[in-house]
């Protein structure tokens, strides 16, 4: 499969969701989230059987290249909030699967989220937060700490947790925003720090309806990340 097709399948999936969102079908608008969640989420999230684009980059990341560095996005949406534009590609994995269990057991279910210390030393790694405000030289020490396979674990634990959380949201819920108490969790617990390149998040986030929060950050700000990554490394499908 090109990488053309792979682009066209994920953007017709966001689509079909952003089109159910707008209605009040429930099992619709779980449907077509768990659709789009799977195709950027390696495929034992899910139970897919064929790779995903996000198996792809990450097999190329396990083979040795978890240091090479890669631009942070490819078009600039919020980058004037961020420590840096060039981050190693372990940091894509850290950034997108910090956020889904910040926003989805925090925000979406008023839980207890995934990461913790144990967590943390499993993963080698230096933060407890998104990484949104590391300049490019504490990018790339905390790149060269990063426990590869137990990041995957982390990724895994946190994607089967967020489908578990969307199978039972109410349709209430989706078209709801959260209590502002829930969001500052998420600064108590290390999530953010008080860096405005991190803090910034929070005013975000709590602007959003928990439907909101599917597309941004559950489902299409993976593929924001896993975009430069595959434009700019020789990854093969």
């Amino acid at each position: 499969m090109t990488k053309e097709k792979i682009f066209k399948i994920i953007s017709d999936a966001e689509d079909a969701f952003g089109l159910a969102h707008q209605g009040d079908d429930l099992e619709k608008i779980k449907k077509t989230a768990l659709d789009f969640h799977a195709l950027v989420h390696p495929a034992e999230v899910s139970g897919t059987k064929e790779k995903t684009i996000a198996d792809c980059v990450f097999d190329y990341m396990a083979a040795g290249h978890q240091n090479d560095i890669v631009p942070r996005q490819d078009y600039d949406v919020d980058l004037k909030y961020a420590g840096t534009n060039a981050v190693p590609l372990c940091w894509h994995f850290w950034h997108t699967y910090r956020i889904e269990d910040l926003v989805s057991n925090i925000l979406m279910a008023n839980g207890k989220q995934i990461f913790n210390d144990e967590w943390k030393e499993k993963i080698g790694a230096s933060i407890t937060d998104t990484g949104n405000a590391l300049e490019f030289d504490e990018a790339v020490s905390f790149g060269k700490s990063i426990n590869v396979p137990n990041l995957r674990r982390y990724m895994i634990a946190v994607g089967k947790n967020t489908r578990e959380i969307i199978n039972g949201l109410t349709l209430e819920q989706i078209k709801t925003k959260v209590p502002e108490e829930w969001v500052m969790r998420i600064l108590e617990e290390g999530g953010v720090t008080v860096d405005f390149r991190s803090v910034w998040l929070l005013v975000f986030w709590g602007r959003l309806t928990v439907g909101g929060m599917l597309s941004i950050p559950i489902t299409d700000h993976h593929m924001m990340h896993l975009t430069p990554c595959v434009n700019n490394l020789p990854i093969e499908f």
